[in-house]
């Protein structure tokens, strides 16, 4: 409770400089709205149904395109472990595309796949595979060697000893990855969703492009504020309870 009231009163602090800068008119209002008039904004979408309409759209996008990037990421990611050729080449190629910024890869899903569902999620999928790679193969290369002999030294095959040994051993770092991936879909999705226009549905990222193309500041301020709330939720509702969970079942819990 003592950190959530750290929190929350940070926040509010924030909010009340916020309104203060707004009340002074230290910046035009059409640049700097007050926080009374993006809470109005977001009332009002909330209202007509465009807010629930636009998360569900982001939100189906997201989970699609970064499922796809685990199913796609995590075996890869053990093969790098296991093999060095696979470390030497498919490696050194994730350590390199990590780095690529997610807008980068919005041309390519354009030509590729036209103005459709398929360029959001090969974006969001190309953000979110080579973290996860990258996270997997360290986590099981930091597993201690004798974990794997002691198995096999019980009966343990290779398989036996990578589904019950490495993988539960490394998991604190794979999860840690998972996290990466997750912060990389959601930059990956609000660029292919901010360049990409979809007539399939409006997200997120398309509601801040059109508050951009009206000179609406608080409708950008709007969704800025409900994209950093999701991002905190789900680390907050997703991850951070199994971060925690694993931690203390291997010992390493700091708190």
């Amino acid at each position: 409770m003592k950190h959530l009231a750290r929190t929350l009163c940070f926040f509010a602090f924030l909010f009340a400089l916020w309104a203060v800068c707004a009340q002074l008119g230290v910046w035009s209002p059409l640049l700097f709205p007050s926080p009374a008039e993006v809470l109005d904004y977001l009332w009002q979408i909330s209202q007509d149904g465009t807010l629930a309409q636009a998360a569900w759209v982001t939100l189906r996008r997201l989970f699609v395109g970064y499922a796809l990037g685990l199913a796609l990421g995590l075996p890869l990611g053990v093969l790098c472990a296991r093999s060095s050729l696979a470390k030497d080449t498919l490696g050194v190629l994730s350590l390199g595309l990590q780095g690529l910024p997610s807008v980068c890869w919005v041309p390519m899903a354009t030509l590729w796949f036209g103005q459709a569902e398929a360029a959001m999620l090969f974006v969001v999928t190309m953000g979110t595979i080579w973290a996860v790679i990258l996270s997997t193969g360290q986590g099981i290369r930091h597993v201690p060697p004798i974990y794997s002999r002691a198995a096999r030294s019980m009966g343990c095959g290779s398989l036996d000893s990578l589904v019950h040994v490495v993988l539960p051993a490394s998991a604190p770092f794979v999860v840690s990855g998972l996290k990466q991936g997750w912060a990389f879909a959601w930059r990956s999705l609000m660029s292919a969703e901010i360049f990409v226009p979809v007539l399939t549905g409006v997200g997120m990222g398309q509601l801040l492009h059109f508050g951009r193309e009206l000179s609406s500041m608080d409708q950008v301020l709007g969704i800025m504020l409900l994209i950093l709330l999701i991002g905190l939720l789900s680390d907050k509702l997703l991850f951070s309870p199994v971060e925690a969970a694993i931690h203390r079942r291997w010992g390493t819990d700091k708190s």
